[in-house]
């Protein structure tokens, strides 16, 4: 009688390496959008389905514009876990937009989960910038 012994195709050790570098679950998955340049404007939409008008936060880090939009969340009352938190997480969206757009006049509308956010751009002075005035201060 012959006995065979059947190697594993990958090493434990491999096994556990691989379990150690997968990333940590997170709170917040990236909503799709869509980005447009106009000459004097950018115009942003966002899909973040489920979303009230009440949970989307907007703020502004230097050059990067920061959009966190949280869903509301119901409890039932026969609630089982049904493996669903991942389609319930919150959306979270971080966009470098540089320094030529003017976060102080945009304009934001919220519609059956789709949020458009108008960014106008900042106007360019005319004048040489080597050329600037200052006022004398005595």
């Amino acid at each position: 009688m012959h006995t065979t012994i059947i190697q594993p195709l990958t090493s434990p050790s491999r096994l556990r390496r691989a379990r150690v570098s997968q990333p940590a679950a997170v709170d917040h998955r990236k909503p799709h959008y869509e980005l447009t340049e106009h000459p004097k404007r950018l115009d942003l939409v966002v899909y973040v389905p489920g979303v009230d008008s009440s949970g989307v936060d907007l703020s502004f880090d230097g050059p990067d514009l920061l959009l966190t939009a949280r869903k509301t969340h119901f409890v039932r009352v026969n609630w089982q876990a049904l493996h669903l938190e991942a389609a319930q997480r919150d959306y979270q969206l971080t966009l470098r937009l540089g320094t030529a757009v003017d976060f102080d006049r945009l304009e934001a509308t919220l519609q059956a989960g789709v949020l458009t956010i108008k960014l106008p751009k900042r106007q360019r002075s005319t004048e040489p910038s080597g050329a600037r005035a200052f006022q004398n201060v005595a």
